[in-house]
């Protein structure tokens, strides 16, 4: 391709100007867009999702648009954020409400699909949006087709590329050719993906001269040359265009013309698509384009940038979302390395895994979580006072008011942690709603409490029961595991724990594996719990979190080195407490102080034994029980904190 000259001190890589919306795609394959039942809810439009492919491949990308003032524009935006990029430049609209696009998925051919975007937050913008300095702060700025399509989005988009030019920022057009959005086929059909129109290749011939990089499949160049031609489209095109054109030929790959047009692109280079199964191709076009800016933006060679943009392409064709199914560099990496093609992305574990762990997740600061999961032994307090099993509920929402009393007086202190809790779905519904939202971390038990072998409270079908969690709540599962265990029980709880490992892979929540060694069974304590984590690791099972007892600092050393070596995604390990004393626990934060994967503590029965009790049986008010649960759960982080001075 040449050095591309790009702008020095620009602290943006990259703005996108076009279409922010959520995408709703449907999740039953096969169905009619009349018969699904079910959709889920990913961020979507081609411009948002080019912005969030590059900021994930690493890319300083901005989104340059509007959202309305709701939920779904709230949500588009913390999508954004979420993966580091730049938003300042997003404006709230309080008139319209944000884009929607319902999508089905009936087979490889059909893909039908209904744009909602009649007066919608993004088809708003305005010349008065276009912030000159913002624009100058960039390399690049991209703009997708669409926003040509009506006067007001054509002068906002003129106006971005006024400033663009005055201030040397690269110009690309992302051609994304849509004719429902320019008024060329019934409202119902946004699935159409071609029509001739020699109005719509006159207006799209105006803005060409004045990009640096175009890139479009060839019934996008079709349209942009007004020819059924291609070379005589790329003709017309380059006619008026000395820029970078970037052919895109579906499984063939794609072809980068710099000069003149050949006689036949064969005679170009064709840099080869990566060969998959497709699952669905729309969103392709948006990967393919991040993949190669990624690389054009880094300054790389033709063929490195068609190697990023085909496999972003052909990773995202074998994935259920868009933007969500954006690869990273780990992936890409893992894939050009593969001694084999992968021809089905969606079955190899390892890819799996990279794409649910080396994307950008919640960094947590030090955890300290209040775990009152606890069913059983709640049980056994209100019966001996004689009171109804709902007052285990309201219990819990007393718990609830005291996690949120000690988190306020952590910031008050200014102490940078998290807090979080464990609680159950039989008695603590109310309480997880009331936590789920607040950026706490929440996790929820599975496992039929004291089973062995382990047994979940829903049944063997464990993923039935994840899809009406919210996303943010952790799978918590305690098993009583010895890698010594009788053969069969062993087989058996390894079974279950891989079908809940798996669960957790299809579903995107964490999984937390709560380990204790049986104490019935011979062998020293810790070389038990360090041989099971092990033997978990060879099975092929990730969990994010560790959940274990108190260790030596030796034993965390050991720890630490097989956690590291095994998966260095590990979000941590959490201490538990077992209803040790408060200075039995304290002395295992200061054995744990050195260890690099130990990230805080899950503790509750010396937290909320004795004030449940005495609550219960009457002898304590509401705000007599929140004051001592609060006061013990700050007793443990006071220790904790002592254990690792800053």
């Amino acid at each position: 391709m040449g050095q591309t000259r790009f702008a020095s001190g620009r602290q943006l890589d990259l703005i996108c100007l076009g279409r922010l919306g959520v995408d709703l795609y449907a999740q039953q394959v096969g169905a009619r867009l009349e018969d699904v039942a079910s959709f889920a809810k990913y961020l979507g439009g081609s411009s948002a999702n080019i912005a969030f492919g590059t900021a994930r491949l690493g890319l300083k990308s901005a989104m340059l648009s509007r959202v309305g003032d709701d939920h779904m524009g709230r949500f588009l935006l913390e999508s954004l954020v979420r993966e580091g990029c730049d938003v300042s430049a997003v404006k709230v609209d309080p008139q319209r409400l944000t884009a929607l696009v319902l999508l089905g998925l009936k087979d490889r051919e059909t893909f039908p699909l209904v744009f909602y975007r009649e007066n919608c937050a993004d088809m708003a913008l305005c010349a008065a949006d276009i912030d000159e300095a913002f624009i100058a702060s960039s390399k690049a700025l991209l703009i997708t087709g669409t926003h040509f399509s009506t006067d007001g989005v054509y002068r906002a988009s003129l106006q971005a590329l006024d400033y663009a030019q005055k201030h040397g920022v690269k110009r690309v057009l992302d051609i994304d050719y849509r004719p429902v959005l320019w008024g060329l086929a019934g409202k119902a059909d946004g699935q159409t993906r071609f029509v001739a129109d020699p109005q719509v290749s006159q207006h799209v011939q105006g803005i060409l001269p004045r990009f640096d990089l175009i890139v479009g499949t060839e019934e996008e160049f079709l349209i942009a040359g007004g020819s059924d031609d291609l070379l005589t489209a790329l003709r017309t095109v380059r006619s008026l265009s000395a820029a970078t054109l970037v052919v895109k030929l579906g499984p063939q790959g794609c072809t980068v013309i710099h000069g003149e047009i050949p006689e036949r692109l064969e005679d170009g280079a064709i840099y080869p698509g990566v060969r998959v199964e497709v699952l669905n191709v729309l969103g392709a076009g948006d990967a393919f384009m991040s993949g190669f800016l990624s690389g054009w933006l880094e300054e790389a060679s033709d063929e490195r940038c068609c190697q990023l943009a085909n496999a972003c392409g052909g990773l995202v064709v074998s994935r259920h979302a868009c933007a969500p199914a954006m690869p990273t560099r780990a992936e890409l990496d893992y894939l050009f390395s593969s001694p084999v093609p992968i021809t089905r992305p969606d079955q190899d574990p390892v890819l799996q895994r990279l794409h649910q762990v080396s994307v950008p997740r919640k960094a947590w600061k030090p955890l300290f979580v209040f775990a009152f999961d606890h069913r059983g032994q709640l049980v056994e307090l209100a019966q001996q006072a004689g009171r109804e099993l709902k007052a285990i509920g309201q219990l819990k929402q007393l718990f609830i008011e005291a996690v949120q009393r000690v988190e306020a007086d952590l910031r008050r202190r200014g102490i940078e942690a998290d807090v979080g809790l464990l609680a159950d779905q039989r008695f603590g519904q109310e309480a997880l709603n009331a936590a789920t939202g607040r950026g706490w971390w929440v996790a929820r038990p599975v496992e039929v409490q004291g089973s062995r072998p382990l047994a979940f409270e829903h049944g063997r079908s464990v993923g039935s029961n994840l899809i009406a969690w919210p996303q943010e709540q952790i799978i918590k599962c305690l098993v009583q595991f010895h890698p010594d265990d009788d053969p069969l029980l062993r087989l058996e709880q390894e079974a279950q724990i891989r079908g809940l490992y798996q669960a957790s892979q299809v579903s995107g929540h964490e999984l937390l594996l709560e380990i204790i060694p049986p104490r019935d069974l011979p062998g020293a304590h810790p070389e038990v719990l360090y041989r099971s984590l092990k033997r978990l690791y060879n099975l092929g099972i990730y969990p994010a979190w560790w959940k274990i007892e108190a260790q030596s600092a030796e034993e965390w050393k050991k720890l630490d080195e097989l956690i590291q070596e095994r998966d260095p995604y590990c979000r941590g390990v959490v201490l538990l407490g077992l209803n040790a004393s408060a200075e039995a626990l304290a002395e295992g934060f200061r054995q744990a102080a050195d260890s690099r994967t130990c990230r805080g503590f899950a503790v509750g029965r010396t937290i909320f034994q004795e004030p449940s009790r005495a609550w219960l049986a009457g002898e304590i008010d509401d705000d007599t029980l929140i004051r001592q649960v609060q006061d013990t759960f700050e007793q443990l982080i006071n220790a904790w904190r002592s254990a690792r001075p800053v």
